[in-house]
């Protein structure tokens, strides 16, 4: 009984000695804003929370202080998580992490302006916070630039050319969906059309339907979906309903699907509604850190919940904090703070951290190894080696179709692998597995359809009065026949889709409309396409474009042939009996003048009447055909010669 009593104070002296000793260590506060009751929330909260555990229980990190992080749940209520922010800063906070979104962060940023104290974000993803704005916030994963800039690779690789894009319209958001029409402008891409979503907190089913019934009249088929995970869940939904989730659909959700993918079991039914998806997820490398703590983190949660990427990343920011904070202490710092002296009375309990520029410094200094790989900041503070998985949902499972990263693009392999080697952001470079798109296909769609409210094309046609074999109304109706048109519908039905079209009549046939004027119609937007027996020249070619010519020729004549002959004397048609009696009065008037001129000094012409008509006519037909062969001319007057030869 002795022993079991004197084992029993042993072990309560230890126990005292323990907490004595463990109440002696500083306490150094450090907070945190997130929404605590969501899916995400939960997975922050117990690898935060698992992470402080580990840092007081490493000897090394932080020796005789204690970390304490206090968490403030925002609810998803810009006005709660700044009455929360104002708490943590009454409270001796000499770090925050979060807040969780970019709307809350844009406003708290500059609280830490002016009270010097770091906010440590890896879910306020905004590009538009701008460090030298800024200098207090410090984003700890892939800024969103890198996320839009993967998802307009993807887009380009695929050889899309216009995309809509669907989002919801505050900051956390909104600033991410410019920046994606930049990097697809980039690419030679188009951000065709934004459709944005009411905030959350207002957003009603009917909105979604109007925006994807909307959609669904266009002619783009690429969706990009950066939304909350909720909204995202609502807007699937309500495109398979819509018949939006069949084939010739590519969908591309943003980083919200892969966190719900991995934190929850999602069911067979929303399985068959996200089938073709694809999403992106921050890459983390593999390791046996990584490893380790997944296999810690069953017992974390109990199993209630999965481990996302943000997870990680929340886990590694409060490592970053401690590590920061033990470089501070060991240089002397000491935590402190100064009176705050705002111009309202409400805020005098305010204080400036005293050392919060040094520990923002040796913040931006980090360089680690933590679960999510290396860790330090990029001259622009930037994380370094932004990259994501790219992942096709088949089936209700993930398939890895690739990774991107910032050094080498698109590419099969792991990123790390590629580090060492030279950046190749080569086209050819770029590679990605096949993927399953809606509508279980393998085929890659077009892209685009003919948007149910678009017009047909307005083809004018010339109502020439002459050459109605070109183009000509029938009986005053609508349609249309010619050569030209003719080609026009060879030439339609090889495209291998349909074009809807209408032939729009220009002129009355009954006088010659201005070929000018048509043309000027196609400039100006009155007609889309002109057909029709129009010549290619400069000027016009200034003002329209012109098809390859399908008829090729001069100026020609075209007269119709009853029957070929081609006998000896077919070269005596074109002298008709008019053309042979014109030819014999020329033949008399050049006889009657040689003979006039030859008559007084040539004795050849001299004689009987009748033996000078033939001298006349053998000298002119000896002047047609072989007045170069005869060394014995007729004809001695110089005039005559002139006049033989002009007839000639």
């Amino acid at each position: 009984m002795s022993i079991m009593r004197g084992l029993v104070i042993l072990a309560f002296v230890l126990v005292f000695s323990v907490v004595f000793s463990f109440s002696k260590r500083d306490t150094v506060n450090i907070g945190a804003i997130i929404n605590v009751n969501t899916v995400s929330g939960k997975v922050l909260t117990i690898a935060m929370k698992a992470a402080v555990d580990d840092v007081n229980s490493d000897p090394n990190v932080l020796p005789g202080k204690r970390l304490s992080l206090s968490i403030h749940d925002a609810n998803h209520n810009s006005f709660l998580g700044i009455v929360g922010a104002l708490k943590y800063m009454n409270a001796d906070i000499v770090a925050v992490i979060g807040p969780y979104g970019s709307t809350l962060a844009h406003a708290l940023s500059n609280v830490a302006n002016e009270l010097h104290v770091p906010f440590l974000s890896f879910t306020a993803l905004d590009p538009s916070l701008s460090p030298l704005q800024y200098p207090y916030f410090i984003q700890t994963a892939p800024n969103e630039l890198y996320l839009m800039t993967a998802i307009s690779e993807i887009i380009s690789y695929f050889r899309y050319g216009e995309v809509t894009a669907i989002y919801t319209d505050d900051d956390q958001f909104r600033n991410s969906i410019y920046t994606l029409g930049d990097q697809l402008w980039k690419k030679r891409c188009k951000l065709s059309y934004k459709a944005p979503l009411p905030p959350f907190s207002s957003l009603t089913p009917q909105d979604i339907h109007n925006v994807l019934v909307n959609i669904r009249s266009m002619e783009s088929r690429v969706i990009v979906l950066h939304t909350y995970s909720r909204t995202g869940h609502s807007v699937f939904e309500t495109a398979k309903r819509l018949g939006m989730m069949k084939k010739g659909y590519i969908w591309i959700a943003t980083t919200w699907l892969s966190t719900v993918l991995d934190s929850t079991d999602i069911s067979s039914n929303y399985a068959s509604v996200i089938q073709g998806v694809l999403t992106l997820r921050p890459h983390i490398p593999d390791s046996d850190k990584k490893r380790d703590f997944e296999r810690r983190w069953k017992n974390l949660s109990n199993g209630s919940i999965g481990l996302t990427s943000y997870g990680l990343y929340a886990y590694d920011t409060v490592w970053m904090i401690a590590h920061a904070l033990d470089k501070f202490f060991n240089k002397g710092g000491k935590v402190s703070f100064s009176k705050y002296s705002p111009r309202w009375k409400n805020l005098g309990g305010l204080g400036i951290f005293d050392g919060g520029k040094r520990l923002l410094t040796n913040l931006l200094q980090t360089n680690m190894t933590g679960l999510t790989g290396p860790l330090w900041f990029n001259p622009d503070r930037s994380v370094i080696h932004p990259s994501f998985d790219i992942i096709n949902m088949v089936g209700g499972q993930s398939w890895l179709l690739g990774y991107w990263s910032n050094h080498s693009g698109l590419s099969v392999q792991p990123p790390e692998t590629l580090y060492a080697k030279p950046s190749n952001r080569s086209s050819s470079n770029q590679h990605l597995r096949s993927v399953v798109w809606p509508g279980n296909t393998t085929e890659k769609p077009r892209g685009w359809e003919f948007s149910n409210n678009g017009k047909p094309l307005r083809i004018g046609v010339r109502a020439s009065a002459s050459f109605k074999e070109v183009s000509i109304q029938v009986n005053n109706s609508n349609e249309i026949r010619g050569f030209c048109i003719d080609v026009f519908l060879a030439a339609q039905k090889l495209i291998p889709y349909p074009v809807p079209y209408e032939f729009v009549i220009f002129g009355d046939g009954h006088t010659k409309p201005s070929y000018p004027e048509l043309l000027n119609k196609v400039a100006h937007n009155v007609f889309d396409v002109v057909v029709g027996d129009i010549s290619i020249t400069a000027n016009r070619t200034k003002v329209v474009d012109f098809t390859q010519p399908y008829v090729e020729s001069g100026l020609v004549v075209m007269v119709p042939i009853k029957k070929l002959d081609s006998s000896a004397w077919v070269f005596l048609r074109p002298f008709t009996p008019q053309l042979w009696i014109v030819t014999t009065v020329f033949f008399v008037i050049v006889g009657i003048v040689v003979w006039i001129l030859e008559h007084g000094r040539n004795d050849e012409f001299r004689g009987p009447p009748k033996q000078q008509l033939v001298t006349i006519f053998c000298d002119i037909v000896r002047s047609l055909g072989t007045w170069s062969l005869h060394k014995r001319e007729l004809v001695v007057v110089d005039k005559d010669r002139i006049t033989l030869i002009e007839h000639l």
